[in-house]
């Protein structure tokens, strides 16, 4: 029962973080704007890069994107926050914790979608995110997609068998 309580604490995290970033994005929307705004707008890489074709520079399209990403992370949160009580609710009944975990992974990979789709795939390579100095999310995002895939397996790995810990 113990591994599965720490199982609960790991999602329970990852869910406490993607609250974070929501409630952060909505309180603070201007610091997160802007980093949005620039990245979009490529105007902050290389001067030289033949990239910038690429660039969304029309306001509106800015804003659905950024408005897309924390409906991603209140999405994500919501589904981890569910997670979290089914797996403690959960923790007393092996089969029925087992059960339960793929709702958990379904939330882990969203936050791994985001942070390894969107920011380090989307953001990071197609909009050059990395030739940038001031606006460059990509060690933060390897920070999320690190502590997410850590958590998601060891979710998802077994109990053992004369060894478990619960």
């Amino acid at each position: 029962m113990l591994l599965r309580l720490g199982k609960t604490a790991l999602v329970g995290t990852v869910a406490a973080l993607f609250l974070a970033f929501a409630f952060g994005n909505l309180t603070d929307y201007g610091s997160n704007w802007a980093f949005v705004q620039h990245v979009l707008a490529m105007d902050t890489i290389f001067a030289d890069s033949t990239l910038r074709w690429r660039a969304i520079t029309n306001p509106t399209l800015q804003t659905l994107g950024y408005w897309s990403i924390i409906a991603w992370q209140l999405a994500t949160a919501a589904v981890l926050v569910t997670a979290t009580v089914r797996l403690a609710l959960a923790t007393a009944d092996a089969a029925r914790f087992q059960a339960v975990k793929g709702y958990a992974a379904v939330g882990l990979i969203m936050a791994l979608l985001l942070y390894g789709l969107g920011f380090t795939v989307v953001g990071g390579e197609w909009f050059a995110m990395w030739q940038s100095h001031q606006w460059n999310g990509l060690d933060s995002a390897n920070r999320f997609i690190t502590l997410t895939g850590i958590v998601l397996i060891v979710l998802m790995q077994g109990e053992g068998g004369s060894h478990r810990a619960d």
